[in-house]
C-alpha cells in the first residue's frame, strides 16, 4: 500500500459513501441499496445549468441519491468530516468526474470501479478509446484510489470480447454490471488483496468533438469504430447526417466519400471497404433507417459525404 493511504477494512464491508456524477454511476449506487449496503453520504458534482435556460439541474447521480433519501454534498473534502463523525468502512468511486487530493485518501480508505484492463486506459476516456484502437478485449478493475491518475493497485478485474459490432453502450453496460458484481461480491466476502499494476501504461484522453467528424480517406473498419462510439457524423448537402449504425462490406472502388444507391440501400465508399448505411440522423430530424432516408433525402449515386 503506498505511504500514506487510509488502509483497506477488513472483513465484510456494510458502511460506505459513494462518490459520482454521471448516469453510469447510477446503477452501481442502487445496487448497493439495494444489496442492504447503507450509504452514508453521496459526494457529487455541483448542480449545473443547461444549455438553455437559468435553473440548476441535480447530476443523475445527486437525483437518485435525493430520491433514495440519501445525504448529499458536493466537495470530497466533506468526507473527513463526514467520517470522523459518523465512521464508515469506506468510499466507493465510480465516475466522480474529479481527482481526490491527497488529505482526503490519508483519512478515508476508497475504491473505484474504472471500466479498463489496468494499467491500459488510465484516465477519462477508456472505453472509447479501447473502442477506437481496436482493442480485442476490455474489462472492468476493481481499484484502490491512489493520488496518481487511476494507478491505484487492483483488487478483481473482469473482462469482455470487443467484437465487430460492439458498440461503447455496449461495452459500458457489459463492464457496469460486472463492475457492480464484483464490487458487491467483496464488500460482502471482505476484500481481497491489492496487486500493483504491471505492464505499460496508456492514456485514454477525453474525446474531442472534432474526433467524431468522419473522415472517409479512413478504412471502413476504423470508421465503423468511430460509428460504434456514438455522435459520428459527416456532411451531406451542406448538412450534418449523424450515422448511428452501418456494417462493413467489401472493397469499392468509388472515391471515399462516395454514395452508391441500390434500392433501399446507400453503400459508402472508403479508403479500404465501404459501409452499408442502416441508420442515420438528418440535422434537425429523428433517428431514421435508411430506406427511410432515401425516401426523403433521394440521394443520387455519386453524391458524396464529407467532412468540410
Amino acid at each position: 500500500m503506498p505511504q500514506g493511504l487510509a488502509p483497506l477494512p477488513k472483513g465484510p464491508v456494510r458502511r460506505v459513501a459513494f462518490l459520482g456524477t454521471p448516469d453510469m454511476a447510477v446503477p452501481v449506487l442502487r445496487a448497493l441499496v439495494g444489496a442492504g449496503v447503507e450509504v452514508v453520504h453521496v459526494i457529487t458534482r455541483a448542480d449545473k445549468r443547461r444549455a438553455r435556460g437559468n435553473d440548476l439541474h441535480p447530476s443523475p447521480v445527486k437525483a437518485v441519491a435525493i430520491e433514495l433519501g440519501l445525504n448529499v454534498s458536493h466537495t470530497a473534502q466533506d468526507l473527513i468530516d463526514i467520517h470522523q463523525q459518523k465512521s464508515f468502512d469506506l468510499a466507493v468511486v465510480v465516475a466522480y468526474g474529479a481527482l481526490i487530493k491527497v488529505p482526503v485518501l490519508q483519512v478515508v480508505p476508497m475504491l473505484n470501479l474504472h471500466v479498463s484492463l489496468l494499467p491500459r486506459w488510465r484516465g477519462a476516456a477508456p472505453i472509447e478509446r479501447a473502442l477506437l484502437s481496436g482493442d480485442e478485449q476490455t474489462g472492468v478493475c476493481l481499484m484502490q484510489v491512489e493520488e496518481g491518475l487511476d494507478t491505484g493497485a487492483v483488487l478483481g478485474r473482469s473482462t469482455m470480447a470487443i467484437t465487430a459490432s460492439t458498440t461503447a453502450d455496449d461495452i459500458r453496460s457489459r463492464l457496469m454490471e460486472a463492475g457492480t458484481q464484483l464490487l458487491l461480491d467483496q464488500l460482502r466476502d471482505g476484500l481481497c488483496e491489492p496487486v500493483a499494476q504491471q505492464g505499460e501504461s496508456t492514456y485514454a484522453k477525453k474525446i474531442e468533438p472534432a474526433e467524431l467528424c468522419i473522415d472517409w480517406t479512413d478504412s471502413a473498419e476504423q470508421i465503423s469504430r468511430l460509428i460504434r462510439l456514438g455522435g459520428a457524423w459527416s456532411l451531406f448537402r451542406g448538412k450534418r447526417l449523424k450515422i448511428h449504425e452501418a456494417i462493413v462490406v467489401d472493397s469499392a472502388s468509388d472515391a471515399p466519400g462516395a454514395l452508391r444507391i441500390d434500392k433501399a440501400t446507400v453503400h459508402i465508399a472508403t479508403s479500404h471497404g465501404s459501409l452499408d448505411l442502416r441508420v442515420v440522423q438528418p440535422e434537425g430530424k429523428p433517428r431514421m433507417d435508411i430506406a427511410s432516408w432515401i425516401n426523403g433525402t433521394r440521394p443520387t449515386t455519386g453524391e458524396k459525404l464529407s467532412s468540410e
